[in-house]
């Protein structure tokens, strides 16, 4: 283990995120918030400097990073991340208690979207800011963000890269991590402006399109508004749809159709599957919904906007979905486990796991009828080797194992089994609201330390898909080979 490496890495980390927290500074600045924003110019000085100790102690290290370091790497630095983050809000006064800044800042960086928040109105400008602007730090990243930032990253940064980003495959862009890296940035910067500009165009003030940027492009769902995007028009709700579905989007394909490789682009089976799936649900829902709505451009348009948050994992709400129908309900539930495509900001199992998943057990039944035939599963065109299928098989084991076991930690709690069913469903694969108490018009206030930090536990492992976070805290990683 090579953990100077891992140690001049969170340095790095750190020293990045006390950079990034001038901002949140800045905008306390402009809304006169001196003591925000001296909060925040203190925690960002603390952490840049404490940081750049730490990456300078360990300047002269080896710098060869494998699989094993990229995962512990990986794992420390998402709950070091988390840690730092909470310290500003816990010093504005915006959350008092540790336990709930940190559940908030996890939520963001994970881009869950779960808040303890009871009324989101009362922040100050600066602690809104940081607490959406982490879903943008955490949509494509931090890591990633490093690499493209830091100039001395290695070809061995694809295990890093690999171990955060999320889906069964990673694979680099160009030849360079470095400039993977970057082109990913410059992509997820292109789209994230470009929804500014068409939310200030509709009305929005530029603190609230920044705002809502940040937790589309992350597929985060952090707003300021106690009634999500509720309040806003119709307009803009149709816009922040488009672009929380654009999200769910693996970003390879759009450096394809930069390429002018449109053909490779759009006969991607994962991204047929995810737009057939967005279609197919919007339509039942908006049937189902229909009689209760009364108007069928409102029903289309509420349910559009809800599949595109649930299966993108972003948590937005337009309407109280608690109240729908009980079909309408459980096609969300469905959709809060599928989730968005590999490799883009989404969370959930995502689409091209369910659809191996479903492969593999149809090729089973194949085989169970004729033992003696030969059958491959196909995925994207090409056959998968059985270490894919097997591995997929696996994590989906591993995924339903850890969700029981959470779901047992927070049994305790004095809710009704909707809410705690929904409430780990809803923080493992980052979405953010569940049903009943935890739903878009409820909260995760009510839960006691101990859940919530099982809950935080569950948001870092549905973002850094377990076993970044498993091998962290696996003993045999730590020994010597």
């Amino acid at each position: 283990m090579n953990h100077k490496m891992i140690c001049r890495t969170l340095g790095n980390i750190i020293t990045l995120e006390g950079a990034l927290m001038a901002l949140p500074a800045l905008c306390a600045l402009c809304y006169r918030e001196w003591r925000v924003a001296l909060v925040f110019f203190c925690t960002a000085a603390a952490s840049t400097f404490a940081g750049w100790i730490v990456s300078r102690i360990f300047a002269h290290c080896d710098r060869t990073i494998y699989a094993r370091e990229g995962f512990v790497t990986v794992g420390l630095a998402w709950i070091l991340m988390s840690a730092v983050g909470a310290v500003p809000l816990i010093l504005t006064g915006d959350i008092a208690s540790p336990v709930d800044a940190f559940f908030e800042i996890v939520s963001g960086l994970t881009t869950t979207g779960a808040s303890i928040l009871r009324d989101v109105t009362a922040l100050s400008h600066g602690g809104a800011f940081w607490r959406s602007f982490t879903h943008w730090i955490g949509g494509m990243g931090v890591l990633v963000l490093m690499m493209a930032i830091f100039s001395d990253s290695t070809g061995r940064s694809i295990h890093i890269m690999r171990a955060e980003m999320p889906g069964p495959v990673v694979d680099k862009i160009v030849p360079r991590v470095k400039d993977t890296a970057k082109i990913l940035y410059l992509m997820y910067i292109g789209l994230t402006l470009t929804e500014v500009v068409f939310l200030l165009f509709g009305g929005m003030s530029l603190f609230e399109s920044l705002i809502h940027s940040f937790g589309t492009a992350g597929t985060g769902g952090f707003s300021v508004r106690s009634d999500s995007i509720g309040a806003y028009s119709p307009y803009l709700q149709w816009v922040i749809t488009i672009f929380m579905l654009l999200f769910g989007v693996n970003f390879n394909l759009y450096y394809l159709l930069l390429l002018k490789r449109f053909r490779s682009a759009l006969r991607s089976e994962e991204l047929w599957t995810y737009l057939g799936t967005v279609v197919v649900a919007t339509g039942i829902i908006t049937a189902n919904i229909l009689s209760m709505i009364g108007s069928f451009g409102e029903a289309f348009r509420q349910a559009a906007f809800q599949v595109a948050s649930i299966i993108t994992t972003t948590g937005y709400s337009s309407a109280d979905f608690n109240l729908w129908p009980n079909l309408s309900r459980v096609i969300l539930l469905l959709l809060m486990f599928m989730g968005g495509c590999a490799g883009s900001t989404a969370g959930g199992l995502k689409v091209s796991r369910v659809c191996i998943l479903f492969k593999g057990a149809g090729r089973e039944l194949s085989k169970l009828l004729h033992p003696r035939s030969v059958t491959t599963v196909r995925f994207e065109g090409k056959p998968l080797d059985e270490s894919t299928r097997a591995g997929v098989t696996s994590y989906f084991a591993v995924y339903a194992l850890l969700m029981a076991a959470i779901f047992l930690i927070i049994g305790h709690e004095p809710f009704d089994l909707e809410t705690h069913i929904t409430a780990v469903v809803a923080c493992f694969n980052n979405v953010g609201p569940g049903f009943s108490a935890v739903g878009p018009m409820g909260g995760y206030a009510d839960y006691g330390p101990v859940s919530k930090i099982a809950l935080s536990a569950a948001m870092l492992l549905g973002r850094l898909e377990i076993y970044p976070l498993l091998l962290t805290f696996t003993p045999a990683t730590w020994r010597k080979r």
